[in-house]
């Protein structure tokens, strides 16, 4: 990817994020990139083309994100891996990941095919270490691990050793 091209994906995660997709233009995106306008339909076409090369980009994040706990042998394994897995966004990726909670209100993004890769894995490691309803424990991590990765990118977690190691705890790993 050339520079500009990044600078124009970059200015757009960040101005997504703070003023929304539909408050932002092509014009106020091409101004904090320091590229043209007609930069940005060059390379995506329009301000959709921009969204879909970052929701791209975020599947695979995901998929990368998501190798360790596919690629896992044991449910513990996966289980820790799977609960490693909001704490390690780090700071770079901060925008990005917001960017992407952010599209799930405002854009009702759905993002469940993304996830059932994940969600099939953790099913698995539940049934393995014998729970009485796999597919609910599965659902229910996901849900509650959703919840803390957003309040990480909101900066709401005060807490975050402490709540990791309870979850650690929590599912013996």
């Amino acid at each position: 990817m050339t520079e500009k091209k990044n600078n124009i994906i970059q200015a757009a995660l960040k101005l997504f994020t703070c003023t929304g997709f539909h408050a932002c233009s092509t014009s106020k995106v091409a101004k904090q990139a320091k590229v043209s306008e007609g930069l940005i339909f060059k390379h995506f076409k329009n301000k959709e083309g921009l969204l879909q090369a970052i929701l791209v980009e975020g599947e695979e994040k995901s998929k990368k994100l998501f190798y360790p706990i596919l690629s896992a042998e044991t449910p513990q394994q996966i289980l820790k891996r799977t609960l490693e897995l909001p704490f390690r966004i780090k700071g770079d990726d901060f925008e990005f990941w917001k960017l992407q909670y952010k599209l799930k209100w405002e854009l009702e993004y759905d993002h469940s095919k993304k996830m059932q890769p994940l969600m099939d894995r953790l099913t698995e490691a539940f049934t393995a270490l014998d729970y009485s309803n796999p597919e609910m424990e599965a659902q229910f991590l996901l849900y509650t691990l959703d919840g803390i990765a957003a309040s990480l990118l909101k900066g709401a977690l005060n807490n975050e050793t402490e709540l990791h190691d309870y979850l650690m705890n929590k599912y013996n790993v």
